[in-house]
Order: structure tokens, then C-alpha cells, then sequence
């Protein structure tokens, strides 16, 4: 054998011839069916015993009891290498321990002492406890994960909420702005009630006193045929010869009549187009399509009490102009957005303005149908026009800044002359209101769009119809040119933007933005991008050459207007949210 402790080899004496062996007899009567009887047959036969002798009281049959008694050393030493599996340990203490019984080296084995069992016991005790906190700690982490999900499922609820929150706000407002302004609506219905009921009278008055001077006429007429009829047989002149000096005499008078209405302060009309400075010439491109990432909103201010529905660039300096469904037109500068001027004067709300080519005057078309021309060195309303019978959408101004032409909801549009300070054509062609027009730049050429779908370019010096422009399938709420005078970029009312050539005559770009209006379109100075103002709240960018459309979104309702400066490097917007952004 190989002792365990020190790994020396020893020599094991076999003794067992030494051992004397005591034969036992074994008896002849012996029956294995004794050993078959089994424990409840011979607690009966004992039970039927006591019976028999007397006794009735019955056997109580004794519980099996576990005692727990101390260890010895050699089974504490076994359990332990049972229990780590130290089976060839287990071995070769097996060995060393039965020899030293044999040789009688170990007479009374000592009993384990109660600390070593009471560690054992502990030792347990903690593997059993680090095992349940280790579940413990799985759960916790397993809580804290659901208690970080829950924690941001609260945050998003708890930004929904102020997200419905503010909507709900900003309903509430848009409801008492509504409110406040439908209110301004009722005087007006009021006033053109009472216009319509003047003019209806004033109507039934004029046709009483035209069938008065048509029975007058016609007494006149029997008249005077009776009384040529006379002087003719006196004189012997023939009817036909008075006739034609009649005529003579109302040719005469009419051609009388027809100078008598040539104002004597009259402007001249040029017979010819100018010429174009920007036809050829090389115009900055806007920082939109250099600058990368386009455009970004530098400032944002309010601008009037109520919705800001058109808005004008001064020709030479950085400064705006708005005009508001609250009456009012005012002055900024740019891009600080300082209040120069505001103007009152119209009894209702502004649709249009435009500055003069000189930028000395402001005119503005109101829906009290009146158009206004404002001077900034007086200080004050130098003119008014009252010759539209519908409110006036838009005004525009010729180049020679004598001529100012207004587009109204009477489906007609006006050339007033601001130096006579009256009317001088009207072009009426249209079928429903006329909603925007522009010059063609430098050139007596006007453009109108209309609710009728159509584009119309009216010559001014004729007062006729030039070219009429088809496409669109729904109202034209806008019409521009760009500074080249090349193309024409108008929007409808379903969203649908359209370029056209204006020397072919023909359509060369269809763009969709609906299903929200588009209001209002502006090209850049070198025309390489076109924005239009949409009534979602955003402008949409649109780079001409390669059709590719961008958004600007900060609005908080309809855009009404947005355009330019000269150089490009700004982009103003105007909204129905009653404020101005600037973008550069």
C-alpha cells in the first residue's frame, strides 16, 4: 500500500494465517418461513396473546425516532471526502485507519468537537444564503430594468400630455382669434349691405330717368322728322342730303367730346418697352443653394395684432412693408426687424402692397375697395382710388412710377394714373376675381391670374388681352416674374406650382405641393430657386434646374408671403400667425 501522508511504499503483513477460526453448527430444524414472517403478523399474534391472557388494553406501536448524535473523527473525516469526491484520499485513509484498529493503535477514537460541526453546519448556511441573495440580486436587477422602462414610459406620457396641452392652448387662441375676427366682419357686411341697398336704389332711380328721357327722345325724334319733313318741301332739299349733314355735325361732337376727356394732366403711356438691365446681366445666386444646409432662421418678431396678408421689399434698401387684416401697413428694417412707420387709414383689412420703383410711395388695395398711394416725405394718404366695386387684392406699380394697376374681386383689374390721380383703363376679360398681377419688368406689360384658372398678359397702351396662359385646374392665387423677365412662376389654390415661358408661351415645370394652398411665389434674383409661401406653415424651396424642394418650417400657421433681398443672402416670410421670420 502507499501511505497518504508522505507517499512512502510499506509492506503490509498478512496475518491471516494466525487467525483461529470457531466452527458453529448450525441447527437441522431451521425454516426460512421464519424469516418470511413479516412484522404486522407478529404484532397481531402478540396483540391476540395479550387478548387471550386478559389484557385488553392494545399495543402501542412505537414512533421511529432519529437521534443526532456527535460525529467521530473517522466518520467526519469520511463525510468530508465523500462530499468533495476524494475518492482515492478516501482510499488510502480507508487502509491506514483499519490497520491502525488491527494493530490496535486506536483504542477510543475521540468524537469530533461541536465547533467543527457547527462550522460545517454554518458553511452551509452562508453557501445556502449567498445562493438566495444572488437570486435576490438577479430580481433586483431585473426590477431596476422595469423600473427604468416604466420611468421612461411616464416621461413619454408626460410629454404627450404637454404636447396635447399646448395644442389645446393653441387652439384655445386660434378660436378667440377667430372669434375677433369674424366680429370685424359683421360692420363691414353692415357697409356693403347699405352700399348694395344704395346702389339698387340709385339703379331703379337711373332706369326711371332713362325711360323718362327715352319717351323724350322719342316725342323729340317725331318732333324734328315732322319739322324736316316741312323744311324740306319748302326748300326743296331731299332727306337723305339732311341725314348726312346730321351725321357730319355728330362726328363733329363726338370727336369734341373724346378730347374734352383727355385730362390735361395726364401721364404719357410710353409707346415702348425699356430696356432691361438685368436681361444679361450676372445676378448673385441665393446663399440657399451655396450656403450648406440652406437657409436657418435668424429672427422671428410679430408684426401686427392680426394676420399679415402680403408684404413688399423696398427696391433700394434692406426694408419691408406688411399689411394686416387689422387695417394697418407698417415699416421694417432688416434684418434687425426695427419699426420704422405704420400706417392707418383703410376701414378694413390690407390684401396688397408695393412700394414705388423710386421707393418715395407706398401703395396699398384694401377690402373697403379702395386703393391708397402713401408718401413718406408728406408724411400721409396723398391719393385714393374708389373705382373698384370688390375689395382689391393686389397693386403693382409701372416702371415709369406714374401708373398703378389694382387687381379686384369684381373680376376686373384698373390702370390708374397717380399724376391725374384717376382712372385711365380697365381690362375685363376675367371670369371670377382677379387675385394677383405684376408688370413684366420694364415693359407695358400686364400680367393678371384669376380665380378662373387662367393667366392673362394685357397690353396697357391698348387695354386688350395679349396672351391668355392654360393649365392649372383650381382658383390662381399668385403670379411673379423673375428679375430677367424670361419666366413666370404662378400657385393655385390646391397646392400646384407652375413655371412658363414667356416667349414660347408654354408650360416647362408642374410642381405639387398639395393638398395646403400655396399663396404666394417668389424667384430669387437670378431666378435659380423659387420660393413658395404654403398654407401648412412651411416654405417650400424649390431649385429650378434640378426640381429639388426643401422645406423652411417655423411658422405656426399659413405662410402669406415670402421673397428675396437682392443679394440673396436673406429670405423674409410673413404668416398668418401675425409674425416675420428671417432666414439666412
Amino acid at each position: 500500500g502507499i501511505n497518504a501522508e508522505y507517499g512512502e511504499k510499506v509492506e503490509i503483513e498478512d496475518d491471516a494465517e494466525s487467525i483461529n477460526y470457531d466452527e458453529v453448527k448450525c441447527e437441522d430444524d431451521f425454516s426460512d418461513s421464519e424469516a418470511e414472517e413479516d412484522l404486522e403478523t407478529a404484532l397481531r399474534s402478540m396483540q391476540q396473546n395479550l387478548q387471550s391472557e386478559g389484557l385488553q388494553k392494545p399495543v402501542e406501536i412505537p414512533k421511529a425516532t432519529v437521534t443526532k448524535r456527535p460525529e467521530v473523527v473517522d466518520d467526519f473525516i469520511r463525510n468530508f471526502l465523500i462530499r468533495y469526491k476524494m475518492t482515492r484520499t478516501l482510499d488510502a485513509f480507508q487502509r491506514e485507519w483499519y490497520e491502525l484498529q488491527t494493530r490496535g493503535g486506536m483504542e477510543n477514537p475521540e468524537l469530533v468537537p461541536d465547533c467543527y460541526v457547527q462550522n460545517e453546519e454554518l458553511e452551509n448556511r452562508v453557501k445556502y444564503l449567498e445562493r438566495e441573495i444572488e437570486k435576490m440580486g438577479r430580481g433586483v436587477n431585473k426590477a431596476g430594468t422595469q423600473y427604468i422602462k416604466m420611468k421612461k414610459e411616464r416621461d413619454y406620457h408626460r410629454m404627450h400630455h404637454r404636447r396635447i396641452v399646448q395644442e389645446k392652448e393653441k387652439l384655445f387662441t386660434d378660436i378667440k382669434r377667430l372669434k375677433k375676427h369674424y366680429q370685424s366682419y359683421e360692420p363691414a357686411l353692415e357697409e356693403l349691405k347699405n352700399k348694395y341697398e344704395t346702389a339698387m336704389r340709385e339703379k331703379m332711380l337711373t332706369k326711371i330717368e332713362c325711360e323718362k328721357n327715352l319717351s323724350k327722345i322719342t316725342n323729340l325724334t317725331t318732333t324734328l322728322n315732322n319739322y324736316e319733313t316741312a323744311r324740306a318741301s319748302a326748300n326743296g332739299t331731299t332727306m337723305g342730303q339732311i341725314k348726312e349733314v346730321d351725321l357730319e355735325d355728330i362726328v363733329q361732337k363726338s370727336d369734341s367730346q373724346k378730347k374734352s376727356f383727355i385730362h390735361p394732366k395726364d401721364s404719357v403711356i410710353p409707346a415702348e418697352s425699356g430696356e432691361n438691365p438685368d436681361l444679361n446681366a450676372s445676378l448673385p445666386v441665393t446663399c440657399h443653394l451655396t450656403k450648406p444646409g440652406g437657409y436657418h432662421q435668424q429672427l422671428s418678431f410679430k408684426a401686427h395684432d392680426l394676420a399679415i396678408s402680403n408684404m413688399a421689399l423696398h427696391p433700394h434698401r434692406d426694408v419691408i412693408a406688411t399689411v394686416s387684416d387689422d387695417a394697418t401697413w407698417k415699416m421694417w428694417n432688416v434684418p434687425d426687424g426695427e419699426l420704422l412707420l405704420t400706417g392707418r387709414g383703410h376701414t378694413m383689412w390690407i390684401g396688397g402692397c408695393e412700394f414705388h420703383p423710386q421707393g418715395t410711395k407706398l401703395a396699398t388695395g384694401s377690402g373697403d375697395t379702395s386703393v391708397k398711394v402713401w408718401d413718406f416725405n408728406e408724411g400721409e394718404c396723398v391719393a385714393t382710388f374708389n373705382d373698384h366695386s370688390h375689395p382689391v387684392w393686389g397693386v403693382a406699380w409701372h416702371h415709369s412710377g406714374n401708373f398703378l394697376a389694382s387687381c379686384s374681386m369684381d373680376n376686373s383689374s384698373k390702370l390708374f394714373d397717380v399724376v391725374s390721380e384717376r382712372c385711365r383703363s380697365t381690362f375685363r376679360g376675367h371670369t371670377d376675381s382677379v387675385n394677383c398681377l405684376n408688370f413684366l419688368p420694364y415693359s407695358n406689360i400686364l400680367c393678371t391670374c384669376s380665380a378662373d384658372k387662367t393667366i392673362s398678359m394685357w397690353d396697357i397702351r391698348t387695354g386688350l388681352c395679349a396672351q391668355t396662359f392654360y393649365g392649372h385646374v383650381n382658383a390662381i392665387n399668385n403670379v411673379n416674374f423673375n428679375t430677367q423677365g424670361t419666366l413666370i412662376a404662378s400657385c393655385d389654390a390646391y397646392g400646384v406650382a407652375k413655371i412658363w415661358d414667356v416667349r414660347q408661351v408654354v408650360e416647362i415645370g408642374s410642381y405639387d405641393f398639395e393638398p395646403h394652398p400655396a399663396n404666394s411665389v417668389k424667384f430669387d434674383t437670378s431666378g435659380a430657386c423659387l420660393a413658395v409661401a404654403s398654407n401648412d406653415g412651411t416654405i417650400k424651396m424649390l431649385e429650378v434646374e434640378k426640381s429639388k424642394v426643401t422645406e423652411l418650417d417655423g411658422h405656426e400657421d399659413g405662410v402669406q408671403a415670402a421673397i428675396f433681398n437682392r443679394n440673396g443672402e436673406m429670405l423674409i416670410s410673413a404668416s398668418s400667425d401675425t409674425t416675420v421670420k428671417i432666414w439666412s
